[in-house]
Formats: structure tokens, sequence, C-alpha cells
């Protein structure tokens, strides 16, 4: 996220409180599209209701850190997605508990009283996304030339560390990071995964075209609908509700969306003319 800060100016964020069309356009279809589309998958598909559960918890999760790459790595708009992480990060202490006991009541039969830890998330937010960013900024505004020398060699340690992160998930054990599943969850799983990473992906993309709002904002409430933070899923499943397979999902969910957010944005880029490969590959000035 410090890289993704060097990219940054205050003018980004100027524009964006300046014409706030494609903030609110893309946060509605965050907290209220996401979640209708989760439900409208898990009342269709045949798989254990403990698992629809996770799918919905999943979608009241929104996007953090790696949306917020991706939006950088394939040309969005980087200022509106730390925006939309800033804002949305304080709307979920509200909505999840909503969203969550509505999934419970309708799959489950039963509610619970869930509460987010407050600072607990907030910190989460704040030192995972805005403080790194922030500091990235703000050594964009006050040491140009420094930025400018460390903004490739950054774009190249992001990438080692995020294939670190990935490597970690799919071939560690279990009590080394890794998801500890078994094949029986990944055919069950994947191909609601899927679908549902693909219609949020398709669903923030097209939604805010059929508003007339600019292709990077496309690519950022694409990228921010279909890559969710999963870290805050598993907090909710595994340490509020204390329900392991709820984590699967997500789990499931995380090794793919990457993936398919960076082939989406790719083909998107491509059909509108804008440089397809990304902004890694870009030579210096």
């Amino acid at each position: 996220m410090f890289g993704v800060g060097l990219s940054l100016t205050i003018t980004d964020f100027i524009h964006i409180f300046r014409h706030p069309r494609a903030f609110f356009t893309a946060l509605s279809a965050q907290m209220i599209g996401l979640p209708i589309i989760a439900f409208a998958i898990s009342l269709l598909m045949p798989i254990p209701a403990v698992l629809k559960v996770g799918f919905i918890i999943l979608s009241a999760s929104p996007g953090g850190a790696t949306s917020g790459f991706l939006t950088y790595l394939w040309r969005g708009n980087v200022a509106l997605s730390l925006s939309l992480t800033a804002v949305n990060s304080f709307l979920t202490l509200f909505s999840i508990p909503i969203v969550v006991n509505i999934g419970l009541r309708v799959f489950l039969g039963k509610e619970t009283e869930l509460h987010l830890p407050f600072w607990e998330t907030v910190s989460q937010i704040f030192f995972i996304t805005i403080i790194p960013a922030s500091i990235g900024l703000f050594v964009r505004q006050r040491f140009p030339l420094f930025a400018n020398t460390i903004s490739k060699p950054s774009k190249y340690v992001m990438l080692v560390l995020l294939a670190m992160v990935f490597a970690i998930k799919m071939f560690a054990g279990e009590s080394h990071g890794g998801a500890g599943l078994k094949w029986s969850d990944f055919l069950v799983i994947t191909p609601v995964a899927l679908i549902q990473n693909a219609s949020c992906l398709f669903f923030g993309y097209f939604f805010m075209k059929y508003m007339a709002l600019p292709h990077a904002s496309r690519i950022t409430a694409a990228m921010e609908s279909g890559v969710q933070n999963t870290t805050l899923a598993f907090l909710i499943a595994n340490n509020l509700l204390g329900n392991q397979d709820m984590v699967k999902p997500a789990l499931v969910y995380s090794l793919y969306s990457f993936w398919t957010a960076c082939l989406f944005a790719y083909h998107a880029n491509k059909s509108n003319g804008v440089r397809s490969t990304p902004v890694v590959m870009d030579e210096e000035d």
C-alpha cells in the first residue's frame, strides 16, 4: 500500500470530493448490490446452508488492501479505491451485523448478537491500508525525485510479496498460515465462488457504466466489488461466530479472486483501448 500511495497526489482526492457521483455509485454497489447478489446465488445453489452463510459473510466484507493494489495495477482510479475503503470500513460496523443475521435467519433459522470489535476493525483498516498509502502519498508530495526513483523497484517488491502470500495460502500447512482445505471443500465451494466472483466483477463494472462513469472508475468498482476483504470475513466467521465451515468460502474465494480480477481487468482495458498490461510493466519516462 506504500507503493500504491507513491502513485497518488492530493489532486486525485480533491477530484473525488468535487465530483462525488462515482464514489456514491460504487459505494452503493458494494454495500447494497453485493449482498443481494450473494443471497440470490446462495438461494439457487445446492450447497450446505452453513457454506451459504459463509458466502453472505464474504459479500458483506468490502474490498481492502488487495482491491486497492489491483486498482493501481490495472490503471483504475486509486484515489477512489482508497476513499471507498476508508468509508465502507466504518459502514460495515453497522451493516455486517444486519446482513449476516439475515443470512443466519434465512439459511440456518437462527440469529445472533453479532458485533464487530470496533478498535480491532478500525486499526486493521488503518494500519494495513490507509496509513502506509498516506505515507507513500506524503513521500511523493515532499520528495518527488526520491519517489520517482523508488517507484519502479517498489512495484516489483509489491508483486513478489503478493506472490509469497498466495504461495503460503496454497501450499503451506494450516499451522503455517495455509488454508487447510480438503479437495472435497474445493469441489463443493469452487463453482459457487467463481459464480459469485464473476457476478460481482461484472456488476461493479457495468453498474458504473450504466451510470455513465469513466472507464477508470468502472475498473475500480469491479475490483472493489469482486475482490473482498477476506481477512474481515475470517474474523467474523472464525472469531465472532466460531464456525470453521463458514470460513471456507472466503478461503477458497481468496485463492481465485485475484487472478479472475486480473483477467477481467485485462480484457476490460483491452476492449476500451486502455493499455492492457499491468502498471509494473510500464517503462520509465
